[in-house]
């Protein structure tokens, strides 16, 4: 059939339209991060306003508590909780919280808005909890009449997390923050559904958790004299002339950890060890191979303050984890184990008589030989030992899981031998690097890491076989504070 030139392009018009329409649908233009599985749009949408049930599973008080924060995230003024033995849509328009125990996978969620409500099913209340976090991610605003709307397109999404781990870390050694500061880093962990918090609690610039066994590591060892000032490369060197510091007491500790686990975060502590010890040994020298004297450091860098080998260190770090291990309800303890400089006890007597003793032949085996001593105490203690990849020198504990922040040779290196890794390379996840190229960028320690970098970074190097890449636990984004002062 021949068609007159205007019919052919009202057809022609109504063709891309009708593109258009299924291309929408097939590629839904959303804000979720991260990606979930699979999002199906259905058009249309509806009011948030409209919603004035809350329907959850009877006698679940986790599930009443997320109901209750779905309420006050999401703004709702007029609703109320329901408990049934099987939540269902009402005539009212509703959330619905459901929980399908056939499914055995903690981060899985479905969720689908509809004209009755919204209904979320999940295997654990985790699962309820990231859920909620994609419907935040969703809502829509717009003003009619002056007045604000918030509404939810139709929409179906199946989600499932790709990793296990899915972490972010913290220094509060080199610039301390307060409670509401590490509150907020949790709150935002928790919107894009992190679910490991690595608190780095010590180094050489500051020691900032409360042991009561040893009260001067707070008293001494949580402050410094004064802090650089500028790059760590200008030169002379400058400081501010002002004495800082901090720490957080044992209740506050509790408090952070219970705050995170509302939010299905676990808290992993890191306790520096045997190097970046210089604030420890401020506080107690007869831990070091020298004997001191010691500082809490001022600048940047690798120092030779690191714990000397001896049964009586090994014993005082010992002391120290079982306060740790009983404030922190984590499957891990890090322990660091990362830039090490052996100069000291390659000249310590004491290290020497360990070295015999032992039958080892070289610093890296005695540096294997403290990291096993407290491998084999956190194994007894019912936690998994964490280091930097440096602890794959002389020889890898048998129950160390290595976080890999060298590139990813280490990782690669310790999946081959079986051991689980937490991938943090510094070229992808060092985010105290430059972010742009822009004149007024912050002060840095260097680099360049684009937010596409990050974003497009894939933890599981293509050299591993299937089988190999299951050790690779995850990824983690790390923020050192050198220069990240509030």
């Amino acid at each position: 059939m021949i068609y007159p030139s205007n019919m052919k392009k009202l057809l022609l018009f109504l063709f891309i339209c009708n593109c258009l329409i299924v291309t929408a649908q097939n590629n839904f233009v959303h804000n979720i991060i991260p990606q979930p599985k699979t999002i199906k749009v259905a058009g249309g949408k509806m009011r948030l306003d409209d919603i004035s049930i809350i329907n959850i599973p009877k006698q679940n008080k986790q599930c009443k508590r997320i109901a209750q924060l779905y309420a006050k995230t999401l703004n709702l003024k007029k609703f109320k909780i329901l408990e049934s033995a099987k939540p269902a849509f009402t005539k009212a328009k509703s959330i619905i919280l459901q929980l399908n125990f056939k499914e055995n996978n903690p981060d899985q969620y479905s969720l689908t808005s509809s004209k009755s409500g919204i209904l979320i099913i999940a295997s654990t209340e985790k699962g309820l909890f990231y859920a909620l976090q994609t419907l935040l991610q969703l809502l829509e605003s717009e003003t009619e009449k002056g007045v604000s709307k918030t509404s939810i397109p139709f929409i179906n999404i199946d989600d499932d997390a790709a990793f296990k781990y899915r972490g972010l870390h913290l220094d509060v050694s080199r610039h301390f923050f307060s409670l509401e500061t590490i509150k907020l880093y949790l709150d935002l962990m928790g919107r894009y559904k992190y679910n490991t918090f690595h608190w780095h609690l010590t180094d050489d610039q500051g020691w900032r958790i409360e042991i009561k066994r040893f009260p001067e590591l707070t008293s001494k060892g949580a402050y410094r004299d004064e802090t650089l000032v500028g790059h760590y490369s200008d030169q002379p060197h400058k400081f501010d002339g002002k004495k800082y510091g901090g720490f957080y007491t044992q209740e506050e500790v509790k408090e952070i950890v219970a705050y995170a686990a509302d939010r299905f975060i676990e808290v992993i502590p890191e306790i520096e060890m045997p190097g970046h010890a210089s604030a420890a040994l401020a506080s107690y020298p007869l831990f070091g191979c020298t004997g001191g004297p010691y500082q809490v450091e001022k600048i940047w860098g690798v120092f030779n303050s690191v714990f000397c080998t001896k049964d009586t260190t090994i014993w005082f770090v010992k002391q120290i984890l079982e306060e740790v291990c009983a404030l922190f309800p984590s499957k891990y303890i890090h322990i660091g184990g990362d830039e090490v400089p052996k100069s000291s006890w390659s000249l310590c007597p004491n290290c020497k008589i360990i070295k015999q003793r032992q039958g080892l032949k070289n610093d890296e085996e005695l540096q294997s030989y403290f990291i096993q001593q407290i491998d084999i105490y956190l194994t007894n203690k019912g936690k998994k030992l964490i280091g930097w990849d440096e602890i794959l020198e002389g020889g890898l504990s048998p129950n160390a899981t290595v976080m890999s922040w060298r590139g990813m040779k280490g990782g690669i290196q310790a999946a081959k031998e079986n051991h689980d890794v937490i991938m943090c390379p510094g070229t992808h996840c060092y985010f105290d690097h430059y972010q742009s190229s822009h004149a007024k960028e912050p002060l840095a320690i260097g680099g360049y890491t684009s937010l596409e970098k990050v974003y497009n970074f894939n933890p599981i190097p293509t050299s591993l076989t299937p089988e190999e890449g299951k050790h690779i636990l995850g990824a983690q984004g790390n923020l050192w504070i050198e220069y990240i002062p509030n």
